[in-house]
């Protein structure tokens, strides 16, 4: 286990301000104005470089910015890359952190008519915004999305619909799967959201109440995912699920527009293997404990992508869902070497 880098970064962080078209109307009522954090590395200013861009998706519940935050026995990405960076494992790289969290508590980075356009947001305005404003080298060759959770969801799915933007990618513990993932969910669901009178109800127990309990997270992340993977243009703010609320029978015509959404199912399309071809570097992990059984997702996402000859590192490792960040101790080499050999 390495040394936890602790003290000070070295190089700096800068926050942007987009006023994002891509985001405005959403249903939600969400901010369109969004913030990005930048990690900069020592005298970039100085230094006359130009460095690739990693650019990190958070999971759910998460933001940009926390992964800038001091955290006890643990590193900031800047703090994590620093040291990979001093340890020779990779070179000097800017970060873009954004700010992407939502009433939903959470992010798919992709575009949805309720929750708006994000894949959009990040592509068409951001990446723009920062080769306009920082010595980041051009192209998608110079350019790797990395996340864990949701955040391994959009680095996998950005990678599947819009490779002409990415040279590499990094996905751990991603959303994939979505049989073992969501369905024994449903129910708990449907159970909970009876509770508040269904999702409106529900919807503004969140507004009000002083302290989320963990059925309420749980289930606010479910209406989420129906936020972004079919949203209802005539629903409270756009959401629905495939089950019905009272019995919790599955609608099949509604279930078929999550699967659309699902990266092993995503993978049978021939322009996403096309796309994923187009990539320097594929990573994507998960622990064999997954809680959220996203092992047998990526298992199976990784022997369709073998078949397929779409080359990839797929690796496994003892542990589930919670706290894995250090394995960015070995996607940031690769992805970082992807991008640069």
């Amino acid at each position: 286990m390495p040394m936890h880098t602790f003290g000070p970064i070295k190089g700096e962080i800068k926050i942007i301000t987009i006023n994002s078209k891509a985001l405005e109307g959403n249903m939600l009522g969400d901010p369109s104005s969004r913030q990005v954090a930048m990690y900069l590395p020592p005298n970039w200013e100085e230094s006359g470089k130009e460095y690739p861009l990693f650019v990190d998706l958070v999971g759910y519940t998460g933001s940009g910015f926390a992964h800038t935050n001091w955290k006890p026995f643990a590193e900031s990405i800047p703090q994590r890359v620093e040291r990979l960076v001093d340890e020779g494992k990779m070179g000097e790289v800017i970060v873009a952190l954004p700010d992407c969290f939502t009433i939903l508590g959470g992010n798919q980075y992709i575009n949805s008519i309720a929750v708006g356009n994000w894949a959009d947001f990040l592509i068409q305005e951001m990446i723009p915004e920062i080769e306009q404003s920082f010595p980041v080298l051009k192209g998608k060759n110079n350019r790797a999305v990395f996340g864990k959770s949701s955040g391994g969801y959009g680095a996998i799915v950005h990678g599947m619909l819009y490779g002409e933007h990415w040279g590499a990618l990094a996905c751990h513990s991603g959303d994939m799967g979505f049989d073992s993932l969501f369905m024994g969910d449903f129910p708990k669901s449907v159970t909970h959201l009876e509770k508040h009178g269904g999702i409106e109800g529900f919807l503004e127990h969140v507004k009000s109440t002083k302290k989320m309990s963990h059925d309420d997270f749980h289930v606010l992340m479910m209406v989420a995912m129906g936020a972004f993977y079919d949203p209802d243009p005539d629903g409270p703010m756009g959401i629905r699920l495939p089950v019905d609320l009272r019995t919790c029978v599955l609608d099949e015509t509604r279930w078929a527009e999550w699967l659309k959404n699902d990266p092993v199912i995503m993978i049978d399309r021939n322009d996403v293997q096309e796309n994923l071809k187009s990539l320097k570097g594929i990573f994507i992990d998960c622990g064999f404990r997954d809680q959220y059984n996203l092992h047998f997702g990526a298992r199976q996402l990784s022997d369709k992508m073998n078949k397929l000859g779409i080359k990839h590192i797929h690796e496994e490792f003892d542990d589930n869902h919670s706290s894995v960040d250090y394995r960015m101790d070995v996607s940031f080499p690769f992805i970082y070497n992807s991008l640069t050999e």
